[in-house]
């Protein structure tokens, strides 16, 4: 079930930025509850899903090695936000970016949202 969305994907070139925002829907934010960590995967072609990067309420954070250094995730636990700022882009970095949110500390897995394409190329 859809209850997240994501907003900022896009076509990008190699080394350039793009930054992607989640928040939940307004049909769902009343049943989203107990939110311990939020965070992105991804999945590009002919690749594993991946999880990119998660954050706690805490804001304490946690990066794929892929990523680290590059991306920076952060989060507004009023409102149950999340936001991943990407620099440096790669061709590799090309996938479906997923937000999620859960219980599970530093794996959401329950609520989801739709996907965003972010595709790197020149």
């Amino acid at each position: 079930q859809v209850q997240l969305v994501e907003s900022g994907g896009g076509l990008v070139q190699p080394g350039g930025s793009l930054r992607l925002s989640c928040e939940p829907l307004e049909a769902a934010s009343g049943s989203i509850v107990k939110i311990n960590t939020m965070g992105w995967w991804r999945q590009g072609p002919g690749k594993q899903r991946e999880l990119v990067a998660a954050i706690t309420t805490a804001s304490r954070t946690q990066y794929a090695d892929s990523v680290k250094g590059r991306f920076t995730i952060s989060r507004d636990n009023a409102k149950n936000t999340v936001r991943l700022q990407m620099e440096t882009l790669k061709p590799e970095d090309t996938a479906v970016y997923y937000c999620a949110a859960g219980r599970k500390l530093f794996y959401p897995d329950e609520y989801w949202g739709q996907g965003t394409q972010v595709t790197v190329s020149s």
